[in-house]
């Protein structure tokens, strides 16, 4: 028989599996140590945890177990969009926004056609792209880890897609939203799909104003991405959502696996996005504690903080004479887990991101980098 690497489709061959953070799995493992032993910062989650809502629905839904799930996810897409004031029609549900990223690029790129997507941002739409066989063209983001609105203008001619996170995947910073309608207006110029991820957009302070849920009218050729699994912290059970135009959907609808989210996700994202109660103290502790962790991170010698509009914050370790592996290290040692992004495309090996916890959490965390720091430097 011929070697199993030769009779791999052509452009798998060199797909890499994307790295992300949430890895306390594999840190148990190689640690010896069990999963409880770890504060992950890696994963920007919510500090709260699911509502107990949420909990519940999902036990209730027990018995329900031996019926295949709701292929439709009819009552969660019904919730969904009264939420959002859309159209049942409107809304695509997922087993986690990852099959959304996935389906999409299956479902509109052709061999060898384009996709334009920022760099650094989420690592799963070059791995998309490329398994679908198109061709993902990076575009840099700024100095500043901004949007160039004008540089994806001009690369627009010939591309199928473009991709936008916002806030963005591993920075934590919004875009402007000028910007974002100077790209999707662009594109619809130029017949060129828009897939916009919104999976953190949430976390930030006057959400509405910021999100493109409210211009699918006006634009046709966007596609809004949105999860249960950051702000709702069902992180587990792996559910999102995704918006567009009727003819988007359907066709998505088309090509997606049936039963893909299964029914103990469906019901607790149904009760967790009407739990306003919990979802307002989330935005509360997650707008307080983003304060207290912007303003001491930044008293720490040798550490460069960016802007955080989300629930993490996106830090450059060069001048604490440590890069991010390293720093990683010390912190596992002492029960901390966060995120090196050296992985990301378009930065090097001094960049780390630190979800936004518990007010507990962060302060061990605190404590803990002016230990090493005190160290190092």
């Amino acid at each position: 028989m011929r070697r199993v690497e030769d009779l791999v489709r052509e452009g798998f061959r060199q797909l890499a599996p994307c790295v992300h953070g949430g890895e306390v799995w594999n840190v148990a493992i190689e640690t010896g140590k069990d999963v409880g032993d770890f504060i992950d910062f890696s994963s920007s989650v919510n500090p709260l945890g699911p509502s107990e809502k949420a909990l519940g629905a999902v036990r209730n839904a027990f018995k329900r177990l031996t019926l295949y799930p709701d292929s439709n996810s009819t009552s969660l897409g019904i919730s969904i969009a009264s939420h959002y004031g859309l159209d049942r029609r409107n809304v695509i549900v997922g087993n986690g926004s990852t099959e959304l990223i996935y389906l999409f690029a299956e479902v509109f790129l052709n061999s060898g056609e384009t996709a334009l997507v920022p760099s650094p941002s989420f690592g799963e739409y070059e791995s998309a792209i490329r398994k679908a066989g198109g061709q993902p063209k990076f575009i840099p983001l700024d100095s500043e880890f901004q949007i160039d609105a004008g540089a994806f203008k001009r690369e627009m001619l010939g591309a199928k897609i473009v991709y936008l996170c916002n806030p963005n995947n591993p920075t934590g910073m919004l875009m402007e939203h000028t910007s974002v309608l100077e790209i999707v207006e662009s594109a619809l110029a130029e017949n060129v799909l828009v897939f916009l991820d919104e999976d953190f957009i949430e976390f930030v302070d006057d959400e509405r104003s910021y999100s493109m849920l409210g211009e699918l009218k006006r634009f046709k050729n966007l596609f809004v991405l949105r999860t249960f699994t950051k702000f709702y912290g069902l992180t587990g059970l792996r559910v999102g959502f995704g918006v567009a135009d009727g003819s988007v959907i359907e066709v998505l609808e088309r090509v997606k696996m049936p039963w893909s989210v299964n029914s103990l996700g469906q019901a607790a994202a149904e009760a967790a996005l009407l739990d306003e109660e919990h979802n307002s103290e989330t935005r509360a502790v997650v707008r307080a504690e983003r304060k207290f962790m912007l303003g001491e991170l930044q008293k720490l010698r040798g550490f460069r903080v960016y802007p955080a509009d989300a629930n993490y914050v996106f830090l450059n370790v060069q001048g604490s004479g440590l890069d991010g592996a390293e720093l990683r290290v010390h912190m596992l040692k002492q029960g901390l887990l966060i995120r090196d992004c050296s992985s990301f495309r378009g930065l090097d090996k001094f960049f780390v991101r630190v979800a936004i916890r518990t007010h507990l959490d962060n302060q061990r965390l605190l404590k803990a980098f002016r230990d090493v720091l005190s160290d190092t430097i």
